[in-house]
């Protein structure tokens, strides 16, 4: 069911920080040090940014704490703040000599604080909001000064709740119109029997109650923490100054590097990863549950969560992901009911029926198509995957191997490999992949601080393509697929499509477990540090690292304008650039200029992308409004307008290209046994004929055929 547009932040405002706290003293302070010192010996001997813990560390780090703490400035009083800022150039001294007093201070004024905003929300909302008055709220929390008295800590939390209560006053007016539309419809007798219509001060005070019963939910998960978890938010504060990949866990979740909701048990079928305190979809994965729903998207937040068999849904901002998902997964045959923030800022419930997740849909899938009277080829990559604990097992590289093979038989004249949503994986598979299309020559260069770099190389002259290739990217390509398409840039191998910059995620980490560095421990888990260790670089000696890969082509979507990547993270390792490796450009008589600069030309005159654009325009403006009306009336006005302006983007969806996808010879024959596959690969051709990337990739396919064929000519004359 999709909901009024634009509900923004209904559940958002119920967010208090990372995490919540229980008021048990002290546990075991010994462990507390010990973790700290393990963290900072590791950061400083092993990461590969090692950071001055001096007086400019601890203001960033000191804002970034109260930061995560009060993100909406409604616990702390300025008196708080001000004694605080006592320890604001103290913090880099405390932690060289694993001194936890300013946490410890911080703790229990939290804890204090957090018991007082208790009794101030409901008293709150124990009284109406009249929304007929003319009254604006503003989402700039940066801007917000702590409160001095009671009294103002009173009204900002009346601000802030009201806010959250005028959008489920909408929702049941709406809610209430559409019901009595329905019954007018019908025209029946059973209208005479209808319960009376509610009153404005009936929905308002069950807007309230809503309200009431989200916040009392959370406070009843926050009062279930412990005091380690706020410790943990304080360790990861210090990490975070060194990069955004770097990160301090618990016991519990030291085997994770995020949410995997996928594999071998029964859930929906996504991977999750927390971002600015709001559980993000990273991946939906291929064949599964929410896959099959088709609603659920790459870079939906999760706000709420419902069961079945429950009335009300569960607030998961600020929940640990860890935590959140085991809300989201659950037995197979079993609904549950995700409220999420989609990309355009719109709020809408998605249900979906949890189910065994298949992993066959992550592996590397392929299909033919006729464009212009020429059979061309695409791969699909989910991600470059590899068995650790065989490596003998398939991998990404020899089942793309397999797939090129496949299409090579069935007479392809040309390659697109999708690397769109592909968040990376193994380095050895890239590194193999990449010399499926070139002789031999460095696929990477890896820098390690300190050391000297190593260059890796493919060293098997055989190739397995030597066709034209395109390959697709988008903003939430990463890492591996980065490796891999800036290397085939720099050989001058393959025609990179898609956004304006891949993610720009150019480094790489490893996960230390902190108790095998400890001897004797008598102090239990100390959970585990993920931390930075290595820069990875193009062949021509440049980094990916924020800059990522820029494609040749650049082809809007509806992520053009939103700020999304590697450089839009706190604290992300700088751009850098080392020597190049040497290489060879690619040897062939494809003109890449020629066909580049024809793509451009059709790009500028094609209606879709025009329209795609103006969508990804719109949808900044939505998700970069901060001031909205408390005015009911201006309030559901604005709203109006919001969806009129939707509506201007429905074609988008209606896109078709004409075009006909189809299955190897060797899949077909599988299709004919299995309908659950014949399924899956209708649904992925369907997709495929509607996307206008692809098309264009088709388009390029051609021009690069035509021009081998001219330049040939060319070469062919001036030899004779």
């Amino acid at each position: 069911m999709k909901r009024n547009y634009k509900l923004l932040l209904l559940v958002l405002l119920l967010a208090f920080a990372s995490c919540s706290f229980t008021s048990k003293k002290f546990e075991d302070p010994n462990k507390d040090k010990l973790i700290v010192q393990l963290v900072t010996y590791l950061l400083d001997e092993t990461h590969f940014n090692p950071q001055d813990i001096n007086d400019d560390f601890s203001l960033e780090m000191f804002d970034e704490y109260l930061e995560q703490l009060d993100p909406l400035k409604r616990y702390f009083y300025a008196s708080d703040i001000e004694e605080f800022e006592k320890y604001k150039t103290e913090l880099d001294d405390q932690i060289k000599a694993y001194d936890l007093s300013f946490f410890n201070l911080t703790y229990e004024r939290y804890v204090q604080r957090l018991a007082e905003s208790k009794e101030i929300y409901k008293e709150v909302l124990e009284n109406p909001f009249d929304f007929s008055i003319d009254e604006d709220f503003s989402t700039d929390y940066d801007d917000l000064a702590y409160v001095t008295t009671k009294k103002d800590l009173k009204e900002r939390w009346r601000h802030q709740l009201k806010f959250s209560t005028i959008a489920n006053y909408d929702d049941l007016i709406s809610q209430q119109n559409r019901e009595d539309k329905l019954v007018e419809e019908t025209n029946s007798e059973d209208k005479k029997t209808d319960s009376p219509k509610k009153s404005l001060a009936e929905i308002e005070k069950e807007a309230r109650d809503i309200t009431l019963k989200s916040l009392d939910e959370l406070y009843e998960y926050m009062e279930d923490r412990q005091r380690k978890d706020l410790l943990s938010v304080y360790i990861n504060v210090i990490v975070r100054e060194y990069d955004p990949h770097t990160a301090y866990y618990e016991p519990e979740d030291k085997e994770r590097f995020d949410a995997d909701i996928s594999g071998n048990f029964e859930g929906i079928g996504a991977r999750l990863q927390k971002k600015m305190d709001v559980i993000t979809i990273m991946e939906v994965i291929a064949g599964g549950p929410a896959w099959r729903q088709k609603e659920l998207e790459v870079g939906d937040q999760i706000l709420k969560v419902k069961q079945e068999d429950e009335e009300e849904a569960l607030n998961v901002v600020g929940m640990r992901t860890s935590e959140a998902v085991k809300f989201i997964k659950g037995p197979k045959g079993t609904d549950v009911t995700l409220t999420v923030k989609k990309v355009d800022g719109s709020i809408q419930d998605i249900t979906i029926t949890r189910d065994v997740v298949e992993m066959g849909e992550t592996y590397a899938k392929s299909s033919t198509v006729i464009k212009d009277g020429k059979k061309f080829g695409i791969i699909d990559l989910p991600r470059f995957y590899v068995d650790f604990d065989d490596v003998n097992n398939r991998n990404a590289a020899s089942d793309v191997k397999i797939e090129i093979e496949r299409l090579k038989a069935e007479g392809i004249e040309g390659l697109v490999l999708d690397l769109r949503n592909n968040g990376g994986g193994s380095l050895q598979t890239v590194v193999d992949m990449a010399g499926f299309f070139i002789k031999e020559g460095p696929v990477v260069q890896v820098k390690t601080s300190g050391e000297p770099k190593e260059v890796l190389m493919d060293r098997d002259r055989s190739i397995v393509w030597d066709g034209p290739l395109v390959i697709l990217v988008n903003e939430f390509s990463a890492s591996a697929s980065e490796i891999l398409a800036a290397a085939m840039q720099d050989y001058k191998r393959a025609i990179i499509i898609g956004s304006d910059q891949t993610f720009g995620k150019g480094t790489v980490q490893t996960v230390v477990d902190l108790n095998r560095m400890v001897r004797n421990n008598t102090s239990g888990d100390v959970g585990a540090l993920k931390m930075t260790i290595q820069k990875f670089y193009r062949i021509n000696g440049g980094s990916n690292q924020l800059e990522g890969v820029k494609s040749d082509v650049v082809i809007p979507n509806r992520y053009s304008y939103i700020d999304i990547g590697e450089k839009n993270e706190e604290n992300p390792l700088p751009w850098s650039q080392i020597e190049p490796a040497q290489y060879d450009v690619w040897d062939s008589y494809f003109d890449y200029d020629t066909t580049i600069a024809k793509s451009k030309e059709r790009m500028a005159n094609n209606e879709q992308l025009k329209l795609i654009d103006e969508n990804a325009k719109w949808v900044k403006k939505i998700r970069d409004k901060e001031l909205f009306s408390l005015n009911y009336d201006d309030y559901r006005a604005s709203l109006d307008v919001s969806e009129k302006e939707a509506k201007r983007f429905e074609e988008l969806s209606k896109y078709q290209t004409n075009l006909t996808f189809n299955s190897l010879s060797q899949e077909l024959k599988l299709i004919e046994k299995d309908s659950v596959l014949r399924e899956k690969r209708e649904r992925w051709h369907a997709s495929l004929s509607k996307d206008v990337y692809i098309e264009e990739a088709l388009n390029v396919l051609n021009d690069l055929k035509m021009t081998y064929g001219i330049k040939t000519k060319v070469a062919t004359s001036v030899k004779n």
